[in-house]
């Protein structure tokens, strides 16, 4: 897919590092993809799993041990974000930075556009 400005995702240093860190434990040439479900307590829910191929039409961003896949159907909800990894008192997780979302839950993990 080609990527422009509206539809960039970018992955933070941290996220990549953590990403990289979770793939290392994983069979060669894993991957991660994030996707958009419905659902959540927002409408709208950031899916994490780990694969083993990409699919033809996936936005890819590569970075050294941690490749991240998104398809073309969440990159419409996606575009413009930025995936981040954050570790703080309450925990650790992914947090996407998406500047479609209007609304979101507390935990960071649902959303409303």
């Amino acid at each position: 897919m080609t990527e422009t400005l509206e539809n960039r995702v970018t992955v933070s240093e941290r996220a990549a590092k953590r990403i990289a860190s979770i793939l290392s434990n994983e069979p060669a040439g894993s991957m991660l993809r994030v996707s958009v479900e419905g659902g959540g307590c927002s409408g709208l829910q950031y899916k994490y799993d780990v694969v083993g191929e990409s699919e033809d039409d996936d936005f890819v961003i590569e970075n050294p041990g941690a490749t991240v896949l998104i398809d073309t159907i969440s990159l419409q909800y996606m575009g413009g974000s930025e995936i981040d990894f954050v570790d703080d008192l309450i925990g650790q997780s992914f947090q996407i930075n998406n500047p479609n979302a209007v609304a979101g839950c507390g935990c960071g993990t649902s959303f409303t556009i």
